[in-house]
């Protein structure tokens, strides 16, 4: 059978093979031609049932080759025969289903052969059916190509078929299709093997797109001699010997485009002009949004923003109910801990930037905040806002800028925010972003490569950091383990030294000091590391410092995670459990393989780094409030000098938002809700005057994770051909899963007990991932 590409029974006739592309012997083509060109040959045929079919084939021979009214009965008789049909369900389950039907196969030693004419095995067909029915594209029509020996003809009979609409007919194909085309050649004996080429050799062309497109519009035999020339003009031969016969060429994981091998090979002109026509569409289709509406100027102020507003308003009560699907909460769970991974990557860096002025509790605040305002009010809400590397660059030079010239670095921050909300406002009102149409595809990827090595660049930065805050110890000699020791040394003001390793006294007992009165040893049992040094005292010993050799553990984690996620993530692929398992577990890939990493973690009991979750709602820095004063700290002059600097963080942010909104708003997303490049502009901008205000980081676009927010959102066709892979039909456009994650991020400041449990290399390994 073929539907893209052939399948054959297996030796034994137990089950389909896989999908390979079909290998002719060259001399079948010019048979078939031959047989096209001299046998009987119907187009546009009336015909409601296969008897009738075959009753007008028959009856309309030509008169030279006539068969004699006995050779057409047997013929019509053996052509009107019930076909039997090669199951696609596993043997074991076929056996159990028959063994409890009284009614068999006509062949005792294949059972899975069944007869229709029994009704047990006619129900169990029809479920057979159906069920490989869900593998057929929509709108499909079945093509019947029926060739074998006869032991009563001496010439071979040839007929070629195409009905002038499909009909249905009956059981003669394995699934319950239109059919449009048949296909028979019978002929005398000796000549099997050559029959049956030849019948592969029309099955393998009805399947190509080309020759089905001329054979629909065939209106002659010459016609279709041609659109068969054409197909053997693109013909590649393989010599014999060069390589295995038995061999299967598997399925391409792309197809070459009909419209291109128009444009290689036409055909004749007008088909030629259409294929350029297609060829040109589908170029403008993966292209630049040059044309597209929301980036053409109107000339009114504020009119691409209003225009936004307009064409996002319908979409708005769908943006929530659209997200009503599992792949969702996939999603959510997905971008959440990419996100909280982000928070506390980015929030720790700019605790260090900013000596703790701000942290990893105002990471998590302002990504909450922020995120969900822009998700609500935003024109493309599939977009993640998070702090950047460009945007943490420049934190680190205002800083040490306000430092270095004795400027309070919040309120200063405060000026510059305030003006880069105003420039914002003044981009938006004049239309600015249609300036985005002439960002090349080498500018998006080169952007794109940059956050991603970012991503990638902190992730081993800070896994490699761990050697040095749990360093290995190199000196461990297995054979001094006996010198190894580590004691509790606890200095008493009356001058004398009590130290203990563990539940017995280890070294001098007071009362043998003169002077002192001794304390009983069930007061100094178990004393632990913490509590020797809550009482004053210090560690000595040659194994105080050790530290168990966590970094190994965490790098092992680390990817652990990775590779696991890749590999789930790539399960929909695999051969393994059914498409609806295999579906779920890709869905899932990244909340599996952060939970075994976490239980594989919890299990072994090491003191890994866990992630550092802030559980109260105070600043970072005890000396600020959570509202910035815009006077009092720095001279009256700053707030006009921050124009200056406000300036390259309009840029900054400008590039940054706009390159992401148009990376995410390619055509090739197949977006069906539109873009709102002015919109998403000034939620940013108006953003900028809060987090300032607040002493909140500021918050941009994220590239990476805002197309991981995307790809854990893409809609595939629930089946497909075997051997083909899944369609992609477009993106899950909505605001829910972003929405949600942001309020996770708020709430997770109260879940401090429950995070502060995931591993840290785990959520590294996700973070380089998402890069």
């Amino acid at each position: 059978r073929w539907i893209k590409f052939e399948e054959k029974v297996e030796d034994g006739g137990e089950r389909w093979s896989a999908p390979h592309i079909p290998a002719l012997p060259l001399h079948s083509l010019f048979q078939l031609r031959t047989c096209l060109q001299k046998g009987t040959m119907l187009l546009d045929l009336d015909a409601l049932s296969f008897k009738e079919i075959i009753d007008k084939l028959l009856s309309g021979q030509p008169e030279e080759a006539e068969l004699q009214p006995e050779l057409r009965e047997r013929l019509a008789a053996l052509l009107l025969c019930q076909p039997q049909h090669q199951p696609t369900k596993s043997v074991l389950r076929l056996l159990a289903e028959l063994s409890l039907s009284p009614c068999r196969g006509r062949h005792g030693t294949s059972p899975w052969l069944l007869h229709p004419g029994c009704p047990a095995a006619a129900s169990l067909s029809f479920q057979l059916r159906n069920r490989f029915k869900k593998k057929v594209p929509p709108g499909a029509e079945a093509a019947h190509v029926a060739v074998g020996e006869v032991e009563f003809l001496e010439k071979p009979f040839t007929a070629f078929i195409r009905l002038r609409r499909g009909v249905g007919l009956g059981s003669l194909a394995e699934v319950a299709l239109p059919s449009r085309f048949l296909f028979i050649l019978l002929g005398p004996r000796a000549k099997v093997k050559a029959y049956h080429e030849v019948g592969r050799a029309m099955a393998t062309l009805l399947t190509d797109e080309l020759f089905q497109r001329v054979a629909r519009q065939a209106e002659h035999r010459e016609d279709l001699i041609r659109g068969m020339e054409v197909f053997l003009d693109e013909l590649i031969v393989l010599p014999p010997g060069k390589w295995d016969l038995s061999a299967r060429i598997p399925p391409p994981s792309c197809l070459l485009s009909p419209h291109r091998r128009t444009a290689m090979h036409p055909p004749d002109r007008q088909s030629h002009g259409n294929g350029d026509m297609a060829a040109a569409g589908d170029r403008a289709g993966l292209g630049h949004p040059h044309s597209r509406e929301e980036l053409e100027r109107t000339g009114r102020l504020f009119g691409g923003l209003l225009r936004d507003i307009r064409r996002k308003a319908p979409w708005y009560s769908s943006d929530f109910s659209d997200a009503l699907h599992p792949q969702c909460l996939s999603a959510v769970l997905y971008i959440y801990l990419a996100t909280v991974t982000n928070a506390i990557t980015f929030g720790g860096m700019l605790g260090d930037a900013t000596a703790n002025t701000q942290g990893v509790l105002e990471s998590f605040l302002g990504t909450a905040f922020a995120g969900s305002i822009f998700c609500l009010f935003s024109g493309q809400p599939l977009t993640i806002l998070s702090s950047t590397g460009p945007v943490l660059v420049f934190e680190r030079l205002l800083f040490s800028f306000s430092q270095d010239h004795s400027l309070d670095y919040l309120e200063f921050r405060l000026w510059i925010g305030l003006w880069v909300a105003f420039f914002g406002v003044v981009l938006v009102a004049t239309e600015a972003s249609h300036l985005v149409r002439y960002f090349t595809r080498f500018t998006e990827e080169g952007f794109c490569a940059l956050i991603s090595l970012i991503f990638i660049y902190d992730s081993l930065k800070k896994m490699l950091s761990l050697a040095d805050t749990f360093p290995i110890n190199w000196q461990y000699r297995l054979e001094n383990v006996t010198s190894y020791s580590c004691i509790c040394n606890l200095s008493s003001p009356g001058g004398w030294a009590k130290a203990w390793g563990g539940p017995e006294v280890a070294v001098h007992d007071p009362s043998s000091l003169p002077g002192l009165s001794s304390q009983p040893s069930a007061a100094l049992a178990g004393l632990s590391k913490t509590q020797c040094l809550g009482e004053g005292g210090h560690l000595l010993g040659t194994s105080c410092q050790y530290v168990p050799d966590v970094t190994l553990m965490s790098f092992l984690l680390f990817g652990g995670t990775f590779l696991s996620c890749t590999a789930l993530k790539r399960f929909r692929s695999s051969r393994y459990f059914p498409a609806v398992v295999r579906k779920l577990v890709s869905d899932f890939a990244i909340i599996l393989a952060i939970l075994a990493s976490c239980a594989v973690d919890a299990t072994l009991g090491l003191e890994t780094p866990k992630l550092l979750v802030p559980s109260e709602l105070k600043p970072t820095n005890p000396a600020r409030g959570w509202i910035v004063l815009p006077f009092g700290a720095n001279p009256w002059w700053v707030c006009l000098v921050s124009a200056v600097p406000a300036v390259l963080v309009t840029i900054l942010i400008f590039m940054d938002q706009q390159i992401t909104a148009v990376i995410l708003n390619r055509r090739e997303y197949k977006l069906q809700k539109g873009a709102g490049f002015h919109l998403d502009l000034l939620c940013v901008s108006l953003l900028m005057v809060v987090t300032s205000a607040t002493g909140l980081p500021w918050y941009v676009s994220a590239t990476v994770i805002s197309l991981a927010h995307m790809e854990s959102l893409r809609k595939e066709s629930a089946t497909s051909a075997p051997g083909e892979h899944p369609e992609f039909l477009g993106i899950r456009e909505q605001r829910l899963t972003g929405l949600a994650v942001f309020i996770l991020m708020g709430v997770s400041v109260f879940m401090a007990p429950v995070l502060k449990v995931g591993s840290l290399a785990a959520g590294f390994g996700l973070f380089s991932k998402a890069g």
